[in-house]
């Protein structure tokens, strides 16, 4: 049986967030911060619903440093 992914609640609270608040990203910065200390204590690939936030972390990385 695979392990439960130590994150899901974190990611949970984020849409319970969105969908309260009309989907304003803005209204819900405490709960994103959140998820991502929690995913900062995982190795990547631990967590599923990580994977998104490594992605944009890796792009934005690529963007800083290619427009030097």
């Amino acid at each position: 049986m695979p392990q439960k992914d130590p994150c899901q609640k974190q990611a949970c609270e984020i849409q319970k967030c969105l969908q309260a608040n009309n989907y304003m990203e803005s209204k819900c910065q405490a709960v994103i911060h959140e998820l991502r200390k929690c995913c900062a204590r995982y190795p990547k690939g631990r967590s599923l619903v990580c994977s998104g936030f490594e992605k944009e972390e890796e792009e934005n990385l690529t963007l800083k440093s290619g427009s030097k």
